[in-house]
């Protein structure tokens, strides 16, 4: 009885490690990673994406009329421009060093200058909020560039 039990509890336990081995191995026929990169970069969905946020940020702020303007600024210098290609794409490999350097801080300038742009922005569209948007706002940006927070950060303020 006792070897009987010894082995009814050997075999399945080799049927579970070997139905697990079977679905990690299915999973790691189709990796996750190239599925998230076809569509991390599709500008359609990034766009509708971008508009879905901006526009529960802006239904949470509850905008008065005079304040739509500063609102249509800021998004319109916040909004993510779609590269169209690669204009000057720069073999870095092929570059002494000295230039590589100049390349990557030119390239950096280049996204300081649209950082700045964005703050003036950003600065005349909060100066027009009331201290309560102002609140809501600095909730659902708290952590831009993590927009899943925003939208906790959403349903929080309005629930």
């Amino acid at each position: 009885m006792n070897t009987l039990r010894k082995s009814l509890i050997i075999g399945m336990t080799v049927i579970g490690m070997g139905s697990a081995v079977a679905s990690h191995a299915q999973e790691a026929t189709t990796p996750k990673h190239r599925e998230y990169a076809a569509t991390k970069f599709d500008p359609a969905k990034r766009a509708e994406h971008f508009a879905q946020r901006q526009q529960k940020l802006h239904d949470a702020l509850k905008l008065t009329a005079t304040q739509e303007t500063a609102w249509n600024a800021y998004i319109a210098a916040i909004k993510p421009q779609t590269p169209v290609g690669r204009p000057q794409h720069i073999d870095f490999k092929s570059l002494p060093a000295p230039e590589r350097m100049e390349k990557r801080i030119e390239r950096q300038k280049e996204r300081l200058a649209k950082q700045e742009a964005r703050l003036a922005a950003l600065k005349t569209f909060y100066a027009v909020l009331t201290p309560e948007q102002q609140k809501t706002f600095d909730q659902a940006t708290q952590h831009e560039g993590r927009h899943h927070d925003m939208h906790r950060a959403l349903r929080k303020q309005q629930g």
